[in-house]
Formats: C-alpha cells, structure tokens, sequence
C-alpha cells in the first residue's frame, strides 16, 4: 500500500524520497525493521491476550530435564510471526505480483490450519488436536493451488542464457528448475515424461503439481517436527529463508543472473522484501522464544514456518536444494521415520520393538544424552549455517 501511495506521490508531485520505493533493497531494509518492530510490540500484547485466555501448553511427561516447568507456557505464538510478516508485506510489496500473492496465501492457509489445531489442543483439551486427516488435505489443497499457479499462471516466466554469446532469450513459460552442483544444472519435469511421445511435454503438470504437493507437505511437517526446543525452529528457519533471499535477489536481477550464469526469473526480486519480513519476524519472535522461552510458536507458527520455506524454494527454482539448505528439518524428519520403521520392524521381527535413538525427534534424543537444550539449538544453528553456506556455493560450484 504504501508502495502505491509512493509511487503516485512521485509521478504527480515529484515528492523527494519517494522513488526510494522504487528500490527493493530499500524496502527490503524498510521491512525487516518494521516486521522487528511489529513483533515486538505485538509480542508482548499477544503474550498477555493467550496468558488471560489461558492458551498455555500441556506438557506431556517425557522423562527430559526442564520440562515440566514450562507447563503453562502461552502456545499459538506463531501469530506474532503471521502479523509480524503479514503488516509490512501489505504495506511494502507490489501486492499485484503472483509470487507475493501465493506467498500471502501460503502465510494465511497454513496459519489457519495450525491454529486450528493448537485451539483444539489448548482450549478444547483434546490432545490430538486436528485430526491428521484434516491437516493433510489442508496441506494437499495448498500444494494443489500453489503448484497449478506456479505451473499456469502467465507471470510466472524465466528467460533463459542463450549458449552463444550468453544473452537472455524471450521471457518463456517453462517447467524447468535448478540441479544443484551440476553443470548444466537444469532439470525439466517434462523429461519425466518424455518417452510417451510428442505433446507429452503438455502434461508436465501431472508430474509438477504432485512434486509441489509432496514438497509442501514434507517441508511444513519437518519443520513442526524441528519444533520441539526453545529457538529451535525460528532460528534455523530465518537463516534457511534468509539464505533464500539471496537466491531470489540473484534470480531477480538480470546483472547478477548472467554474471552467475542462472536461470534469470522476472519478478522474482519482489519475493525479497517478503523474505526481509519474515525474517524480521521470526528475529523478533526470537526475543520472547529464546530460552527460556516466554511463548511457544505452536503448530501456528511451525506448520506456516514450513509451508512458506517450501513455496519461496519453489518460487525461485531451488526444491531441489531443499535436502540441503533444510537439512536440520530433514534429519528432524528422517530421525522420527527410522524410529517408528525400526521399532515396528523389530517387534513383527523379534516381539519386542527397539529404538535406533533415546528420543525422536533428534534434538530429544541428546536431551536425553544429557545435554542442555541451549547447546543443542546453538549446534543446530551452526549446522543450519553451514548448510546455508554449502547451499550458496552451489551458484558457482557445478
């Protein structure tokens, strides 16, 4: 919105400072102060609003240290993340473009349903909460819509380096994305299909939208799984979405994306300042859930948290990259899969289930080892960093 207003005050009266709006890197600093700023003084209100509606957590009895005095913590903090993302992405962006828009819908959808289900849990104590079922056909729904737009929509466009002379082609639609640490490091999901013949390329689509939807759902599920200690999921997700910002900005900006060598994505720069704010608000979320925690993010944040990291990779062409530069979530992921395999495995095998870790997910398995959760979420940020890292040098290592 304010964009707008900027933008006309410029064209008709020629205000001075108002082409800064023009700039994304402007409004991308702009954001994340302001998202900082929103959630931190609506942190404070909406920590106050769940202690007097007496949306604390229950905590089960898992036999870790430190546990049950959190009991009573207020959950459903991922709200402070929503409107914390939500205010400057209304006030900052071209709220025109398909990527904001989809993104948008992304932060609502899975918001709703993660607080859905931590309402059922708190207020309603069921401790199931929403029903699987339920969650999975609001996480299909979203992957559905977000993979017929990415794949339909008009805008959603790449230009590609010509092999001579290395100039940009014509704006094209394409089902292309990016093959990390490969030359040519392009995948097409009409390749997979291929071999039925000519026009087959025309029904790329039932090979791209089940991808998108399996991508959305394994991503929001990892990172509701990464949230089970204090700063855990925020940190690690701010510098995964962080590190999806420079993507974006190089994908965005032709100088950038034929300097690299990338596939160059028009109007994909716009997704930056949507990524300034949400990194602001998990920053800022961060104040009040850094040990001890004075507020839990819940399934509200943590299922938002996983929907949006998923959409920004494919945005910008990297899902592929997802094993990588989601890592902690994977292993988060991975740990919890092994421990239920392994101990169904073993009790049909031998009549007595065994566990392959103390605890799953992992970051409960070395609590159980002892060691004090401020050390695990620190180590699982440096992991988190290092992957950022190796993920980003896969722009110029192939």
């Amino acid at each position: 919105m304010l964009y707008y207003l900027f933008e006309y005050l410029e064209k008709t009266y020629q205000l001075p400072g108002a082409s800064l709006f023009g700039y994304i890197s402007f409004r991308a600093a702009v954001a994340i102060i302001f998202s900082l700023l929103v959630t931190a003084v609506l942190g404070k209100r909406i920590i106050a609003m769940l202690q007097r509606y007496q949306m604390g957590e229950t905590i089960r009895d898992l036999g870790l240290e430190g546990q049950q005095e959190k009991a009573g913590t207020p959950t459903m903090g991922g709200l402070m993340i929503i409107f914390g993302t939500l205010i400057p992405v209304l006030l900052l962006t071209k709220l025109d473009n398909i990527y904001i828009i989809l993104l948008i819908v992304t932060t609502v959808w899975m918001g709703l349903i993660g607080f859905l289900d931590d309402y059922l849990k708190v207020k309603k104590k069921d401790k199931a909460g929403l029903k699987g079922r339920f969650k999975i056909v609001g996480q299909l729904s979203l992957g559905l819509l977000v993979g017929a737009v990415l794949y339909f929509h008009p805008d959603v466009t790449i230009r590609q380096q010509m092999d001579v002379g290395g100039a940009f082609m014509q704006e094209e639609k394409s089902a292309k994305t990016t093959i990390p640490l490969f030359k040519n490091n392009e995948f097409d999901y009409s390749d997979v299909i291929a071999w039925a013949g000519d026009g087959a390329a025309d029904y790329a689509w039932l090979i791209f939208i089940p991808a998108v939807i399996f991508i959305i759902t394994a991503v929001s599920n990892g990172a509701n799984l990464t949230d089970g200690v204090d700063g855990l999921a925020a940190g690690t997700a701010s510098i995964s979405v962080l590190t999806l910002g420079v993507f974006a900005w190089v994908s965005g900006n032709i100088i950038f994306a034929d300097y690299l060598n990338v596939m160059y994505i028009p109007q994909i720069s716009e997704v930056v300042v949507f990524v300034a704010a949400f990194v602001g608000s998990l920053v800022g979320f961060l104040w009040y859930n850094a040990y001890p925690a004075q507020v839990f993010m819940g399934d509200t944040g943590s299922l938002t948290i996983g929907g949006i990291i998923a959409v920004l990779a494919l945005a910008v062409r990297k899902e592929l990259l997802i094993p990588i530069l989601c890592g902690v979530f994977l292993i988060e992921n991975l740990s919890v899969v092994l421990q239920v395999g392994y101990f169904k495995y073993t009790k049909k095998k031998f009549g007595e289930g065994k566990r392959i870790f103390k605890m799953a997910p992992l970051h409960h398995h070395y609590q159980k080892l002892g060691y004090h959760e401020s050390k695990i979420v620190s180590r699982f940020w440096i992991v988190a960093i290092m992957l950022a890292i190796i993920s980003l040098v896969t722009l110029k290592v192939r």
